[in-house]
């Protein structure tokens, strides 16, 4: 196990829907377009009987128990030191297994290379002791990134002062470094609205029953 475990809180009650933190990633990352490391989805809930809108950011969950190194034939998919989930291009040969063991859809395949890619929590930008992109450009500050591992880190204190963190899909023993405060409370809620992603709408809404 990684001494070290990077990791991040998204507090959902903080979180506007800017998508501030998609932009940041894409003009860090070269991101391609139509393609995200990160999103904001959205919708509209009746929170006891006033309706407003709920905001929930997607990136790579990082997983301590990852599916999708689990099942990479080459090694490209790995677990780096830091306990981030990694990948290495040159390794890649575009198989797919990764996109279709990761039950998050948090990877893409680039369409000119034919490799594929996910949020790194910017590698680049953490192991130089800056934050990621995302966090950094946060302007509620919904996102805190740090060391896991660490006690004194802000995102340890964030979450051990939480009694409302939870993961996705945490059912599935992935063990994401990704934590929500007020997940809970949020899915719970009746959903009014379509999914919307980039702009787009990601999930239909049938209406009321």
């Amino acid at each position: 196990m990684s001494e070290q475990r990077l990791g991040m809180v998204v507090d959902l009650a903080l979180c506007i829907g800017c998508n501030a933190c998609a932009v940041a990633c894409k003009q860090e990352n070269d991101v391609p377009l139509t393609k995200f490391n990160t999103w904001v989805e959205s919708w509209d809930v009746d929170d006891g009987g006033r309706i407003r809108r709920a905001n929930l950011p997607k990136l790579c969950n990082h997983c301590a128990n990852p599916a999708c190194v689990h099942v990479c034939p080459t090694g490209a998919s790995y677990v780096d030191a830091d306990g981030s989930v990694q990948i290495d291009v040159d390794k890649c040969i575009g198989c797919k297994y990764c996109m279709a063991a990761c039950p998050f859809g948090v990877r893409y395949a680039n369409e000119e290379t034919g490799d594929v890619h996910k949020c790194t929590f910017c590698h680049h930008r953490t192991a130089n002791g800056l934050l990621p992109a995302c966090a950094g450009t946060c302007v509620t500050h919904a996102r805190v990134f740090g060391d896991l591992n660490d006690p004194d880190s802000d995102v340890s204190k964030r979450l051990a002062a939480a009694d409302d963190a939870g993961v996705l899909l945490d059912d599935m023993g992935m063990n994401p470094s990704v934590h929500y405060l007020g997940l809970d409370k949020t899915m719970a809620m009746e959903r009014v609205s379509a999914v919307h992603k980039g702009g787009n709408v990601k999930t239909p809404y049938e209406g009321r029953l």
